[in-house]
């Protein structure tokens, strides 16, 4: 018999509705002494079937859920239908499939597989999972996906710090068929760009910013470009390539910048870009200090915070890094401001905006404000899988109102 676990009284809604995550505090019994992985049964207060899902008593996400009809077990049938549907998505809708592109093959609570992530590179597949139970059941996923998609090989990443938290023990490595080459490559619209699924960040590129770089490219035409924390070039290679007169990128990463250097020469940008290794803020402040200033700032930093108890210490480093832009922009110029923090709202990042552009006496005009590639699609039941922010503003230095200073 599958173990059970009871909710406490009025908190059964948000499951009905197919929310995936139980923490403890819902919960008023377990049993069946479910082991950490285990498939287990949700039931209301009333004793009403609500859903089945993964058992884990070393996370504070006690149960995810995966399937809302009785009696269907997480076996090979389930994880086939919702990886073809995933892929569905991908390839018949969006078209972002083929030998050369790549996408978010599966994304976690927005294709109902909470706690894993499948990132399609040409012919290779890069696994993530952040849930002990769906790694416990690794290699039958990994028999699914070669099955559905049919890939040439599928390399398994692990996310940092993700092991206390879920209790995982996973190392990256080749999961199924053969290892992806050194010179893996991708096409993302007229540019090339090198993936190093082994040891590049995530899973060796940042995908939900796809359409965020074809906007910026298009705002890019003619000025002078400073891309902050530019990874492996992607805003700054497509801005260069688009007819930026200069593209500035700056990463802490000697590996990333490596790969930046080898997409530079790939789309031949080498003339128009130049790569700097440095710490991000260090450097804004020493072009703040030498007076430099650019038509459009993009600032794409890394999660800056993964618990409520660090959002205070995130929030003043996405305002500092607003403060800096704000001082290097040229006037009519932009300023990008992106974030993945999900803690941090968007409602927060427009008033951090608003707060930073009082403090530095100019105006703004909000251009855009867009989020991940819909690829990364977002779940009805679960809007905290609407975690990408972009703000784009065009800035005004000359006509900023004499009311500020009142």
């Amino acid at each position: 018999m599958t173990p059970r676990v009871t909710l406490l009284p009025r908190k059964a809604q948000p499951f009905y509705a197919r929310h995936p995550w139980v923490y403890p505090g819902a919960i008023a019994e377990v049993v069946g002494d479910p082991a950490d992985g285990a498939e287990v049964d949700l039931y209301s207060s009333a004793g009403h079937f609500i859903a089945r899902g993964l058992f884990n008593a070393r996370s504070k996400i006690r149960v995810r859920l995966y399937c809302w009809q009785p009696g269907q077990a997480l076996d090979h049938a389930f994880f086939a239908a919702a990886c073809d549907r995933a892929l569905r998505l991908r390839r018949d809708l969006l078209r972002l499939t083929g030998p050369e592109s790549a996408c978010r093959l599966i994304f976690s609570e927005g294709d109902g597989l909470s706690g894993m992530t499948v990132d399609q590179y040409g012919q290779w597949l890069c696994v993530q999972f952040t849930a002990l139970g769906l790694a416990q059941r690794r290699d039958l996923i990994a028999q699914v996906l070669a099955e559905v998609v049919q890939p040439r090989g599928i390399y398994l990443r692990t996310e940092r710090g993700i092991g206390s938290l879920e209790g995982l023990q996973v190392r990256d490595g080749l999961l199924w068929g053969e290892p992806p080459p050194d010179d893996l490559t991708i096409r993302e619209g007229p540019l090339l760009f090198r993936v190093n699924l082994r040891e590049g960040q995530k899973t060796g590129f940042y995908l939900d910013q796809r359409d965020n770089r074809q906007l910026v490219a298009r705002l890019a035409v003619g000025r002078r470009v400073l891309d902050a924390f530019c990874y492996t070039g992607g805003f700054g290679l497509h801005a260069a390539a688009a007819g930026a007169e200069s593209v500035e990128c700056v990463d802490s990463s000697a590996a990333a910048l490596e790969l930046a250097r080898l997409n530079a020469q790939l789309n031949g940008l080498t003339q128009r870009t130049q790569l700097v290794q440095a710490d991000v803020f260090d450097h804004l402040d020493e072009r703040v200090r030498q007076g430099r200033r650019y038509g459009l700032v993009v600032l794409d930093p890394p999660k800056f915070a993964r618990s409520r108890s660090a959002l205070p210490e995130a929030l003043r480093g996405y305002r500092r890094l607003l403060s800096l832009a704000l001082r290097l922009v040229e006037d009519d110029g932009v300023v990008v401001m992106c974030c993945c923090t999900g803690l941090v709202t968007r409602a927060m990042l427009e008033e951090l905006l608003a707060q930073s552009a009082v403090d530095q006496r100019c105006w703004l005009q909000l251009l855009a404000a867009t989020g991940q590639a819909p690829d990364h699609p977002v779940a009805s039941s679960c809007p905290e899988s609407n975690y990408l922010k972009c703000l784009v503003s065009r800035v005004s230095l000359t006509e900023t109102s004499t009311r500020l200073s009142e």
